[in-house]
């Protein structure tokens, strides 16, 4: 049998997603994938998003939270009230609702936009 490809990795992943807040899920990666060249897999049993580099991946542990983690140095060179977190190396954007999905898509599509720019996408 055939490997699957990453996006064929990531729909069985999504198909078989048992998480409340899977709609929301499916809202920010549409967000994260329109906002520019990035390819999707799944990482650390997750959906996750690079270009060159791995930049930022879901973390579903929490049944109330959806964490977005942005995890490549670039991320602390980015001004954002909602990257949270001081780490050398990733900040972390928490999701509650559909209502923040879509008060954040702006900010979230800017900051990645901008961390394009920096890795030269």
């Amino acid at each position: 049998m055939a490997k699957l490809s990453e996006a064929e990795q990531v729909a069985a992943y999504m198909e078989a997603l048992d998480h409340p807040l899977k709609a929301e899920v499916e809202t920010l990666r549409t967000i994260i994938k329109n906002a520019g060249p990035l390819s999707e897999r799944i990482k650390w049993n997750a959906p996750s998003y690079y270009h060159k580099e791995d930049f930022v991946t879901f973390n579903l542990h929490d049944k109330k939270t959806i964490r977005l983690i942005f995890h490549h140095p670039a991320i602390v060179t980015i001004t954002s009230d909602i990257l949270e977190g001081d780490w050398k190396d990733r900040r972390i954007v928490y999701i509650k609702n559909a209502e923040e999905a879509s008060s954040k898509k702006a900010e979230l599509v800017r900051i990645i936009k901008e961390w394009l720019q920096i890795v030269g996408g």
